[in-house]
């Protein structure tokens, strides 16, 4: 009988624990900007990794995410098979007012 198979539960950064050197960094990548933007349009753990629309597979989503969770951006949990997330909007906030609010502006 085969045992089931059990993924490790992602690590994660607060936001407070961040320098701002890496959240910029884990910002200025285009994919990862827009990982946050859908986040952010969406409510809290609606989403799971498999929904975004970016042009990276399955590795790279999982490089990508893995990056926005050590800049203390996004949390994520896993439901049965599925990894879901939510943006850390109001403690990634608190650690550097007004960040996200240029990321999330479409109009430049």
């Amino acid at each position: 009988m085969a045992t089931p198979r059990h993924r490790t539960a992602p690590e994660h950064t607060h936001p407070d624990e961040v320098p701002v050197l890496t959240a910029l960094a884990a910002l200025a990548d285009p994919v990862r900007a827009q990982l946050v933007r859908e986040l952010a349009g969406s409510p809290d753990w609606s989403r799971s990794c498999g929904t975004f629309d970016v042009p990276v597979g399955k590795a790279g989503l999982s490089h990508h995410f893995a990056v926005l969770r050590a800049a203390g951006l996004v949390e994520q949990r896993d439901e049965g098979p599925r990894r879901v997330n939510r943006l850390r909007r109001a403690e990634f906030d608190a650690r550097f007012p007004g960040l996200l609010e240029l990321v999330l502006r479409t109009d430049f």
